[in-house]
């Protein structure tokens, strides 16, 4: 099987896998528990806050374990809000392609009388920093932002805004889940005041993320019940998936350059035989995307058949978000950018991973022209299409 979902998940490395059975073996008693065994998964829960913070630039203080990013979005925004609200600001501003852990979050809190501003985006999926300055008001209390969109890739101007919010004194969350282990993180350098990461998007084990929060900026538990993680994450510590996120992490951070460089020219070789496709357009900026993101829509078909019938030639691949791929509604991410509702149901998403060589893209172009060429031969749409019935949206 070719796997070219890596944005949805990724196989778990051997030396995090590694660090997992050696943390059950060795450090398998409760972290607060004050015996030597207790003591000893104490330090190894501390050497990898350690390691994960020196990988972002922050401080080993600053670190929160949490289950994953969704998680950690949750309680960055939740706790913003309820912060600012005290204040009397409660005006939360976000943009329309931010994944559903931060949208749906917003949605609940606008349900209890927050004022959410969600920004539009251009074509290429990219938020305009002057279009942030904008709706930043007196009761802001919170702009958040995602480092990286996780269905086209496009890569946000995180460094700019988080400068600004700094200047207007506005906390500044962004849900790098894609981005972490794949594009360079710092979190002074780009003024981030709190920001998540999943540890399965960086060859981590599912189940482990984080939630940075820059010393003096308070966070609310969003579990009660102990006091792990200094009173702000309630529960015993999963310390085996933490030590292999950690590890997962440093690896992806150590070797981000190489790994960049090979993905970028297995991306762009992609990127080339897909746009040989008629009426095909890529989804996102050409540029400023991630290093493994291909994003396509092809006109005239359904991406969930493209996807069987992929499968069926031993690619896996996706429409889009794992989180939604149950929803028969076309993307938001494609909508914002533009896409008619009829182009947006026709999206291929294919991230590149670790294991993904020459031989493997250029099988796949050859299988999605096949693929796309087969459906559109049996769609009643694409006959209209090419008897001028109706217009062709993509050229």
């Amino acid at each position: 099987m070719i796997y070219l979902d890596n944005a949805a998940t990724t196989k778990t490395s051997p030396a995090a896998q590694k660090a997992m059975l050696e943390c059950m073996e060795q450090f398998w008693g409760n972290p607060s528990s004050l015996h030597t065994p207790g003591q000893k998964a104490a330090e190894a829960l501390a050497q990898a806050r350690e390691t994960v913070a020196a990988c972002i630039g922050a401080t080993p203080r600053e670190i929160y374990f949490t289950s994953g990013g969704s998680e950690a979005d949750n309680q960055a925004i939740v706790s913003a809000a309820l912060l600012g609200k005290r204040k009397g600001k409660t005006h939360l501003i976000s943009t329309a392609i931010e994944h559903h852990a931060v949208l749906h979050t917003l949605a609940r809190l606008e349900k209890d009388g927050f004022d959410v501003t969600l920004l539009p985006v251009d074509e290429s999926g990219i938020v305009k920093v002057d279009d942030v300055a904008a709706a930043i008001r007196e009761d802001t209390a919170l702009v958040s932002v995602m480092f990286a969109n996780n269905e086209i890739g496009s890569i946000q101007p995180i460094e700019e805004i988080g400068a600004l919010c700094h200047e207007k004194h506005v906390l500044f969350h962004t849900d790098a889940v894609q981005a972490a282990g794949h594009l360079p993180i710092d979190v002074e350098k780009q003024h981030i005041d709190m920001l998540s990461l999943s540890g399965h998007k960086f060859h981590g084990p599912r189940g482990t993320g984080l939630l940075y929060v820059r010393r003096g900026v308070p966070l609310l538990p969003l579990i009660e019940g102990g006091a792990q993680e200094r009173g702000k994450r309630a529960g015993t510590e999963n310390l085996p998936a933490i030590a292999g996120m950690a590890v997962a992490l440093k690896d992806a951070c150590d070797h981000m350059q190489e790994d960049t460089q090979r993905q970028l020219a297995l991306r762009e070789r992609l990127i080339a035989g897909l746009s040989k496709i008629p009426h095909s357009a890529l989804n996102g900026d050409p540029v400023r995307r991630l290093p493994g993101n291909v994003s396509f829509c092809f006109e005239g078909i359904e991406g969930e058949s493209m996807l069987l019938l992929l499968d069926d030639k031993g690619i896996a691949a996706s429409s889009g978000s794992a989180c939604t791929s149950g929803s028969l509604d076309p993307s938001h991410v494609l909508l914002a950018i533009g896409r008619p509702h009829e182009v947006a149901h026709g999206s291929l998403r294919l991230t590149l991973g670790a294991e993904t060589t020459q031989d493997e893209i250029d099988y796949t172009i050859q299988s999605v022209a096949e693929v796309v060429e087969r459906l559109r031969a049996m769609s009643p749409v694409w006959d209209e299409l090419q008897k001028g019935v109706r217009s062709y949206v993509i050229q």
